[in-house]
């Protein structure tokens, strides 16, 4: 795989990932101050959950990694099996 491939791809994938860990643990605010929304999460943890998401991602980046190179297909050649 190349390197730029792999970047993207990891990229990609991380904020896939971050989209589905930031809702994790979210709290509202009971009483919020004037201004702010109700909605707002008391406690956001957004340190924690960006080490969550590389975690996450770099064991499924890990995976697809693996299967691309044992197997031989490139992006390309996956693209060109299942496109309309």
């Amino acid at each position: 795989m190349n390197p730029v491939t792999a970047i993207v791809v990891f990229i990609i994938i991380w904020w896939l990932t971050l989209f589905t860990v930031l809702p994790w643990g979210v709290r509202r605010t009971e009483k919020p101050e004037e201004g702010h929304d109700q909605g707002a999460p008391a406690r956001p943890m957004l340190a924690r959950k960006l080490l969550i998401t590389t975690g996450i991602t770099l064991l499924v980046f890990g995976v697809f990694y693996l299967v691309v190179e044992k197997s031989g297909l490139s992006l390309r050649e996956l693209v060109d099996r299942f496109a309309l």
